[in-house]
């Protein structure tokens, strides 16, 4: 007697084929980005139910805001108002001190400048896989966010973005182990480069000689070089240094200023050469679009034209430009 069902292949062979067709599709993601535009439509659909899940915090934050108590609200005025009055009191040597470091910066021929423009960011969730440190914030393409982008806040760096959405980015904290930041020493300035450690605010130092006059203690701020971070923000602070006669390095750890249990909100950083790159691409167009405009009018029938000087539309500097850019080493 025939069988109702024939016979398919056996089990050991579809789990073969399965095992080499997700072998190649993780290679032709990972090697030829064939997906990379399925991901980005995947993450605007998924975008909607992100915002739906973190709508009852921001609702529960709202009712906590209304419900303090009137004792407690008059006790943070004061406190503001003293706090302001001190800050008020410190900018008025603020415009003095800003001209003299500018003269002295001139003296010495530096190029530090601190004009960058800067955007708030709100974490939205943050990575649940143990070996990767990544935050997910709520300004993505259309916010202008790129990536490689630096992301920093009241304490300091805290990392780069790493993947960007229509409407959310993926950030990779300064602590994971497949990111590195140069940085320098306040007290002397010794540049060297300093890698996550693949723990909560642990930063490691590595390759670093054992002769380097490097102290527990000492303050490490970004170097600017590589053209990725902004020179001048707090990283970390050394915790210890030690050696080894036997090994040619040096094995420093040093734990971050930022407390990345604990974010909330962020600050996206546009440095100062990018700003002008936007400006410079705006003021390129502008005579372009002068002359197209100037191309229609004169393709049209003949009639009386009254011809007059084309204005050029002058670039906005808060508005990024939303090149994609490759990493810097």
């Amino acid at each position: 007697m025939k069988p109702i069902f024939g016979r398919g292949p056996s089990l050991q062979l579809r789990l073969f084929l399965a095992i080499l067709l997700s072998a190649s599709l993780m290679l032709a993601d990972s090697r030829l980005g064939a997906f990379a535009n399925i991901r980005y439509l995947l993450n605007s659909a998924v975008a909607p139910l992100q915002y739906t899940a973190n709508l009852p915090r921001e609702m529960l934050d709202v009712l906590r805001g209304q419900f303090s108590s009137h004792q407690r609200l008059l006790t943070e005025n004061k406190a503001l108002k003293r706090d302001l009055l001190v800050m008020k009191s410190n900018m008025l040597l603020l415009d003095q001190l800003q001209q003299e470091n500018q003269r002295l910066r001139d003296l010495l021929g530096s190029p530090f400048v601190r004009d960058e423009r800067k955007m708030v960011a709100e974490v939205m969730a943050v990575d649940s896989d143990p070996y990767s440190y990544q935050v997910m914030i709520d300004k993505g393409r259309i916010d202008g966010v790129y990536e490689g982008q630096p992301v920093i806040n009241d304490r300091g760096i805290v990392g780069q973005v790493s993947y960007v959405g229509a409407h959310n980015s993926r950030v990779l904290l300064l602590i994971d182990p497949t990111n590195a930041i140069p940085v320098q020493v306040v007290r002397n300035d010794i540049r060297v480069i300093a890698t996550g450690g693949g723990r909560n605010n642990q930063i490691l130092l590595e390759h670093v000689p054992s002769s380097t006059d490097i102290k527990k203690g000492d303050l490490l701020v970004s170097s600017g070089l590589g053209g990725r971070y902004p020179e001048g923000y707090p990283v970390a602070r050394v915790t210890s240094f030690s050696f080894d006669n036997k090994r040619p390095f040096a094995q420093i750890t040093a734990k971050a200023l930022v407390q990345f249990d604990r974010l909330r909100y962020l600050l996206l950083v546009w440095p100062t050469d990018r700003v002008k790159m936007s400006d410079k691409a705006t003021a390129e167009v502008a005579p372009v679009n002068a002359v197209n405009a100037a191309n229609a009018v004169t393709s049209q029938p003949p009639a009386p034209v009254i011809t007059a000087p084309a204005t050029a539309i002058t670039a906005d500097p808060a508005v990024p430009a939303l090149k994609k850019v490759t990493n810097a080493n």
